[in-house]
């Protein structure tokens, strides 16, 4: 685990844009596994912004998205597929066949975890991005969530609607279900990066880096894979320990 603390959310972004940027323009036909929410948002603008102004290729990514709501139109204005939309599908000139994401109006849900989770397989993902929850969740798995979980339906937690009602305007609008990538579905990505930046996240990067594996913090998981680089901020890493592999910048 390679673990760089920055000074605040700008150079977080900076610098997780800076990996992911590096790792497109040394392989153009990476598969990327990529998180919505507020904290990819800073990184986005960067990274596509530098991927326009210098003219990197496209037409051969591939993009898998960590999850979808539930019941929610992919055409919403509040869906992930509309958000990975305006942030990178559009702006990078990406085709349909490139991305894909979770069908959260599929009549048979069941059917269609089991599909992602084949796609997934077909295809490999390189470089999965990650977001953390407060309460440790990746992806939509919330803690309880088994390590061995595959692509399936979750009950969001209140905490998380909580959380992700400033994107909806009211809490009550946020959908209770969702599709999400399982624990063992992201572990399957050959390599991993983190990012955090707030204090609320402080005490789920202390019991990943320090704490025991338990289902009661998903993100502990990680712990199990070979590959992982964690990117935050000051408030973030404020319970963190200096150890090695922990640089400041």
């Amino acid at each position: 685990m390679n673990i760089t603390i920055t000074k605040n959310y700008s150079e977080l972004s900076v610098k997780a844009a800076e990996l992911f940027y590096k790792k497109i323009k040394a392989k153009p036909s990476i598969h990327l596994g990529l998180a919505t929410g507020k904290t990819p948002l800073g990184m986005y603008e960067i990274l596509r912004k530098k991927m326009k102004t210098d003219g990197l290729p496209t037409d051969k990514l591939k993009v898998f998205n960590l999850d979808e709501y539930v019941g929610l139109s992919k055409n919403s204005s509040k869906s992930f597929y509309t958000y990975m939309k305006k942030q990178l599908y559009e702006p990078l000139g990406l085709k349909e066949r490139q991305y894909y994401i979770p069908n959260g109006e599929a009549k048979d849900l069941e059917k269609e975890c089991l599909r992602y989770e084949q796609m997934i397989d077909q295809f490999g993902i390189d470089l999965q991005l990650l977001g953390v929850g407060r309460n440790g969740h990746i992806g939509f798995n919330e803690p309880g969530t088994p390590f061995d979980s595959l692509t399936h339906v979750v009950k969001l937690k209140e905490s998380t609607r909580k959380v992700n009602a400033s994107f909806f305007g009211d809490e009550s609008l946020v959908p209770t279900r969702a599709i999400t990538m399982g624990i063992q579905s992201i572990l399957k990505a050959k390599e991993i990066v983190v990012i955090a930046s707030g204090e609320e996240k402080a005490r789920a990067l202390y019991e990943f880096v320090h704490g025991k594996m338990t289902e009661e913090w998903p993100i502990t998981a990680l712990k199990n894979h070979s590959n992982v680089t964690v990117i935050c901020d000051q408030k973030s890493a404020r319970f963190l320990k200096r150890k090695e592999g922990v640089s400041h910048d």
